[in-house]
Order: C-alpha cells, then sequence, then structure tokens
C-alpha cells in the first residue's frame, strides 16, 4: 500500500515535512480513503495520523558555559574570538576611561583636597584626554603642589 501522496497531502496541510509524518498501522484502511484535506483534519483528530513534534536543540551547555563566563573564565587568549576593539569598542572603553578619572577628581573635591578652581581645570584636562590613569593625576597635583593643607 503507497501513501506516498497521502504524506505529501498532509504534509501541504499542516506545512511541516514528509519524514515528520507516521501513520498508525491499524487505520491504513481510512487513511487511503482520506482524499480531501478535511478528511486529513479529521484524521489527524482521530489518531490515525500522528505528526511527531520537532526535535529542539537543548541549551544547557550553553547555559553552563555562560555562568561560567559569568564568573570571568574562559576568556582568556585561547577563547577570544574578535578583535581588541569588537569586543570593548573604542567608545566604551573611552567612556570607563573618563568616568573613572572623572569621579577621582569629584571625590577629591568633596573632601577638600583641592580647590573647585583646581577641580574644573582638571575636568578639562581629563576632557582633553590629558591624563593617562588616575595615577597620573596625582603625580600631576603632586608636581605642582594643588593638594590643600588640612
Amino acid at each position: 500500500m503507497n501513501l506516498k501522496h497521502r504524506k505529501e497531502l498532509i504534509a501541504r496541510t499542516f506545512y511541516v515535512g514528509k519524514k515528520r509524518i507516521m501513520f498508525n498501522t491499524e487505520k491504513l484502511q481510512d487513511i487511503k480513503k482520506a482524499i480531501t484535506k478535511s478528511d486529513i483534519r479529521s484524521l489527524v483528530a482521530e489518531g490515525a495520523i500522528i505528526i511527531v513534534n520537532k526535535k529542539g536543540q537543548s541549551h544547557s551547555r550553553s547555559k553552563k558555559i555562560k555562568l561560567q563566563k559569568s564568573k570571568g573564565r574562559r576568556k582568556s587568549i585561547g577563547s577570544r574570538k574578535g578583535k581588541k576593539y569588537s569586543r570593548l569598542s573604542k567608545k566604551r572603553r573611552w567612556i570607563l576611561h573618563v568616568r573613572t578619572q572623572r569621579n577621582f577628581v569629584k571625590k577629591l573635591r568633596n573632601r577638600h583636597r583641592i580647590s573647585k578652581r583646581t577641580f574644573r581645570n582638571l575636568y578639562s584636562m581629563i576632557k582633553s584626554n590629558r591624563f593617562r590613569n588616575i595615577r597620573l593625576i596625582k603625580t600631576y597635583l603632586e608636581k605642582n603642589s594643588l593638594f590643600l593643607k588640612e
């Protein structure tokens, strides 16, 4: 009993592949009699025709890797894909760079370690990329003796 054409009709009706369609062996006569799409739908509802669910893809391994990466593992040179600035853009790097320096200068001002005028000058210097890091800001302040006396 060749039911190849029935499988094709079922596949078109339910928008599935032919491999996903299975027939109940006890009801093959009913399947052979089915001509219209409505007949096929009723046979699917009865259980004579079975449409197998798609096999999904397990995400357990990827979840495990993501957890490891959140802890800071699996990030060494051999694990990296992408260039330096595709992983952390230049703009994001600049933002982090400037924010740390600005926060440091604000902290000094709030603790009355530098004057408001010095703060303003340092702020503009930070904006113009004068300092590479916080250590250089400290050396600049010490060299020019801009720390306020307590």
